[in-house]
């Protein structure tokens, strides 16, 4: 039977967070896919799922693995490739984002909605680094003048949408820049973005933490690119 739900998990030298992030999402009661994309990880993150595999397989879990880093962006691609859900759930694998959020993000369904993202600012929005909090206003100023997107987080890792749309976006992104080109392309193609308020628990650098000021000026000229492309 096809699952409700695929549940994309990109990693990227997270050993220290990625078992607890997949029993989490684990523990949430709903039909779902696990696909974990291992993103070229060197710090025993891939010896760490390959000393699970027979565990996940059980589960019907699937773990891909690219040899060398390719990017958030092109992890998720990967995982849309294999996916086989009606609808796709994007987690990052650190613990910032908290899988309990999924039942907000999935009540617009029932109510029609197409597209729905995440936001960490619509309901206690967390204590951030300033330069971060004013890159995340940035982009999101962006996507909403030249796309009429009406959101208030546009980097927050819960895209979700149905498998259909995913796959027809034909995303080419690699990296962090994955989510300015989810958000260029569905509001290109006319679909209305409804946000829903989640759960947000920031780490520090020191932590983990990857994204970098550079990715911010990726994500801006994403943003413009798609604006004028065809």
């Amino acid at each position: 039977m096809r699952p409700k739900i695929s549940v994309i998990v990109p990693c990227y030298n997270e050993k220290n967070t990625i078992m607890e992030i997949l029993t989490r999402v684990e523990a949430v009661k709903i039909d779902k896919e696990m696909i974990v994309v291992c993103d070229g990880s060197t710090d025993g993150t891939k010896e760490l799922l390959k000393a699970k595999e027979a565990g996940f397989a059980a589960k019907g879990t699937k773990v891909l693995y690219n040899e060398k880093n390719m990017g958030k962006g092109a992890a998720i691609r990967r995982g849309l490739s294999v996916a086989n859900g009606e609808i796709v759930i994007t987690q990052d694998a650190d613990l910032e984002l908290n899988p309990d959020s999924y039942e907000k993000l999935l009540e617009p369904f029932k109510k029609g909605e197409k597209v729905v993202f995440g936001s960490r600012f619509l309901e206690n929005p967390p204590k951030i680094a300033f330069y971060s909090k004013f890159a995340n206003w940035l982009v999101t100023f962006l996507a909403n003048i030249l796309y009429g997107a009406r959101i208030t987080d546009e980097a927050c890792g819960y895209k979700v949408m149905s498998l259909e749309i995913y796959r027809s976006l034909e995303l080419e992104s690699n990296g962090f820049d994955f989510c300015a080109e989810v958000t260029a392309k569905v509001r290109k193609k006319g679909y209305r973005i409804h946000e829903v308020p989640v759960s947000f628990k920031p780490r520090t650098y020191k932590e983990g933490k990857k994204i970098q000021w550079v990715n911010g000026f990726e994500t801006v000229w994403k943003l413009l690119k798609y604006r004028f492309a065809d």
